[in-house]
């Protein structure tokens, strides 16, 4: 099994993995516990993945009876995800979605899964996969230790990494959980602009706006203006992280970058298309387009406000909602017409309160 483990290794790292290791597939009791309080507590924020069945999340052999041993592999997504630096207009991608960073990892991991098939025993991949806690299993297989953001750190790499398993029954050697930590830096803690991490190494979801810009319906207010010029994700924590320094000092290439008005005039299929590897509830592109709608009204660029104005009539009252808030928030003579002339027509009382606050009523 040493040979074979040794051979898994070599194909890892022929595809520049930042970590691999092996650990057993028992279950996660720690973890089920921290996804079970996090539930009870609300703080999940309607958030479902590993949380939706903390029973199945964390017991790999719940889903995979024969299950004996994880291979786990991370791989760094820089510096070649660069850094964003918007121009006007344009909206931020944060860096682990500007491309799929899971693509290359897959690769690695099916070959991996490939070659223990071929020397007989079970193989299945699971990356970014509601049954298995994979920060978890990260952590039992010595390549990753959990920040006191949630983030899983490496030593080399910080935060900067995406996390796959390979769930086997093959008896391979494991390895020793890792038992590093952030000791006294908690540099993420305040570098969260809506206070999110609530304690180190608990996260409410309902007050982190990574979690709203992929979930469904009103962002609240109070977290509207917090968005800035994010369109999609937030690093926030992750760039205040000391270990990741080194590598997002070597992201100098301007990536992340999205017009929003181009965003806003794109169509349904070609949204899907181009953003194929976001978490968009339902598949659903008006996410997106709500998500530009707060950017914008954040920028507030009037070059922006026909386009904006476009919204006030769209089906999705949702949108129309927050095209009003935007245009409450634009310094131009064209915006109260179009909001008076919206008010006549809506019937939605959430939109008609939106529309009444955006013209000082």
């Amino acid at each position: 099994m040493n040979a074979l483990r040794t051979e898994l290794s070599e194909i890892a790292h022929a595809h520049d993995v930042a970590g691999f290791g092996v650990c057993a597939a028992d279950p996660f009791d720690e973890a089920r516990v921290a996804l079970e309080r996090s539930v009870e507590d609300g703080m999940n924020g309607g958030l479902r993945f590993t949380f939706h069945d903390p029973d199945t999340s964390t017991d790999p052999q719940a889903s995979f009876p024969w299950a004996e041993r994880l291979v786990v592999v991370s791989r760094a997504y820089l510096p070649q995800a660069g850094s964003p630096v918007p121009t006007p207009g344009e909206g931020i991608v944060a860096r682990f979605a500007v491309e799929d960073p899971y693509e290359p990892l897959e690769v690695a991991l099916a070959e991996i899964a490939s070659r223990l098939m071929e020397a007989g025993y079970q193989a299945e991949v699971l990356v970014d996969d509601n049954r298995l806690v994979d920060r978890a299993a990260a952590r039992r297989a010595g390549i990753a230790w959990q920040g006191k953001s949630t983030m899983m750190l490496d030593p080399k790499h910080g935060p900067w990494i995406v996390l796959g398993s390979v769930i086997t029954d093959a008896l391979l050697p494991v390895d020793e959980p890792m038992v590093r930590g952030c000791g006294t830096c908690d540099a993420c803690i305040p570098a969260c602009p809506t206070g999110a991490i609530v304690e180190p190494g608990v996260l409410d979801a309902r007050l982190c706006l990574a979690a709203w810009a992929q979930t469904a319906g009103m962002i609240p207010h109070e977290y509207r203006e917090a968005m800035g010029s994010r369109l999609y994700g937030c690093d926030d924590c992750l760039d205040a992280c000391p270990p990741g320094l080194q590598l997002l000092g070597s992201a100098t290439k301007s990536r992340g970058g999205v017009d929003l008005v181009e965003l806003l005039g794109t169509a349904d299929h070609d949204l899907r298309a181009r953003f194929v590897h976001f978490y968009l509830p339902k598949h659903d592109p008006d996410v997106l387009r709500r998500n530009a709608l707060v950017v914008l009204g954040n920028r507030g660029d009037s070059a922006s406000v026909g386009v904006i104005s476009g919204y006030l009539g769209y089906p999705n009252s949702v949108l129309r909602a927050h095209a009003a808030w935007a245009l409450g928030r634009m310094d131009s003579d064209l915006a109260a017409p179009a909001l008076s002339m919206a008010k006549e027509g809506e019937t939605d009382a959430t939109v008609l309160e939106e529309i009444e606050m955006a013209l000082g009523g």
